[in-house]
């Protein structure tokens, strides 16, 4: 019966907690930023803008349909009577207005509207490849500073229980007064180390929260990610990538093709245009009218001098032309300078990480040998309080070179153009 007893406490009592805080992956950090940034939204606004106005260039290619009413009264000369009359006209009809060629005006219109829609689909682009970034570093940081706030309360935990054991030493006669009050100074400074190690954590989860683009992270708790491999992609390889990927290139060259579109705008405004037009309504002296009256004609329209606006137009386009090719030259540099100090910077993480693993299991071991020793009275404060510092600190270390490591190959996807 004890036993039947023992066996439904054990049903009945859960060994978990009942209830458990959300994690957090990386991969919902992500989607939730691209889906909730403000970022996000103003970028897909701009591309909404862009398309609006290629569709507005096209409305060139269209004809023009009116309607226009018109009452007009008033006392005229008329030549043919020879005499002032009084003249009252009401008029309604429909016109058209149809652009048959203009030498290029709308279509460069046209095509340096699809180019700029094309620049403005890129920078949506650099948008969310820049906030990818910035979340994947921020969860990292935010790891880092979780990690270091464990590592620090555990040195407060060993320092504590050094206190506690210098206040027998000192209440037994074994040691002097001056190992407790020193040993009181490490734990208060191992408490001071807690909470700037508590308000960088708290630091980075409010870097984390505005790179999502949302009020708080609540009560979720952050998902280790899956190890990854030590091993970088080769350098000239990354550089390649890069120059063949970067949104940023491709929108260059997106505003180049809207600029010499502009250009051969420019050059049109050397050129005539001609258009077709008619009209068909009613014009009478009385209202409505009922006189059918209808017109149709063609216009050709020749510039022979606007000041020099045509000249101007086609040497600014000349000029865009030329800076945007300068900028897209010097992004190049920026961009293989971007990826070769990433790459080193993960390589160097990546060293730091396999030499701070060993330190971290040394100190850890001197540590413990310290603390023995101190505990059987045979050590010294200063050895044990060295021993701690020596430990934590490698600690620090090798959790500041793990997440550089993982932001360095964040910043790495960065620079070679990965979504």
């Amino acid at each position: 019966m004890k036993k039947f007893v023992l066996f439904l406490i054990a049903l009945l009592v859960p060994t978990q907690p009942l209830y458990a805080a959300p994690s957090l992956t990386l991969d919902e950090a992500l989607t939730t930023a691209l889906k909730n940034h403000p970022q996000i939204i103003e970028a897909k606004e701009n591309l909404n803008g862009a398309e609006a106005r290629t569709g507005q260039a096209l409305a060139s290619y269209y004809p023009q349909v009116s309607i226009a009413a018109d009452w007009s009264r008033g006392r005229s000369y008329l030549t043919a009577l020879q005499n002032i009359k009084t003249t009252e006209v009401n008029t309604e009809a429909l016109y058209l207005k149809q652009t048959i060629y203009d030498f290029g005006r709308t279509s460069g219109a046209v095509d340096a509207a699809r180019s700029n829609r094309d620049a403005a689909d890129k920078a949506l682009t650099i948008t969310r490849q820049d906030l990818t970034l910035r979340v994947r570093s921020g969860f990292y940081l935010l790891l880092a500073a979780e990690k270091q706030v464990v590592a620090v309360r555990e040195t407060v935990k060993a320092r504590a229980e050094v206190h506690r054991q210098a206040q027998e030493f000192s209440n037994q006669g074994i040691r002097a007064k001056v190992d407790v009050a020193r040993a009181e100074a490490n734990l208060f400074a191992a408490k001071t180390a807690l909470i700037r190690a508590e308000n960088n954590r708290e630091i980075a989860r409010l870097e984390l929260v505005n790179a999502m683009g949302i009020a708080s992270l609540e009560e979720r708790t952050l998902t280790e990610p899956s190890p990854v491999s030590l091993a970088l992609p080769e350098r000239s390889q990354a550089q390649q990538e890069a120059i063949r990927n970067r949104a940023e290139l491709q929108q260059f060259t997106a505003l180049k093709s809207a600029a010499s579109a502009n250009l051969k705008s420019a050059k049109s405004g050397y050129l005539p245009v001609l258009s077709g037009t008619a009209s068909i309504g009613y014009a009478d002296r009385d209202f409505p009218p009922s006189g059918n009256v209808w017109g149709m004609g063609l216009n050709l329209t020749m510039p022979l001098f606007s000041g020099f606006s045509s000249v101007e137009q086609v040497r600014e386009a000349n000029a865009n032309i030329s800076a945007i090719e300068a900028r897209q030259s010097n992004l190049k540099l920026q961009i293989i300078k971007e990826v070769e100090s990433t790459w080193l910077g993960g390589n160097e993480a990546a060293a730091r990480m396999v030499s701070t693993e060993k330190e971290v299991a040394a100190t850890n071991e001197s540590q413990a040998l310290a603390e023995g020793r101190y505990h059987e009275g045979v050590g010294s404060i200063i050895e044990v309080t060295d021993a701690q510092t020596q430990a934590l600190d490698a600690q620090t270390a090798h959790i500041q070179a793990m997440y550089d490591y993982y932001i360095s190959l964040a910043r790495l996807d960065r620079a070679v153009g990965k979504e």
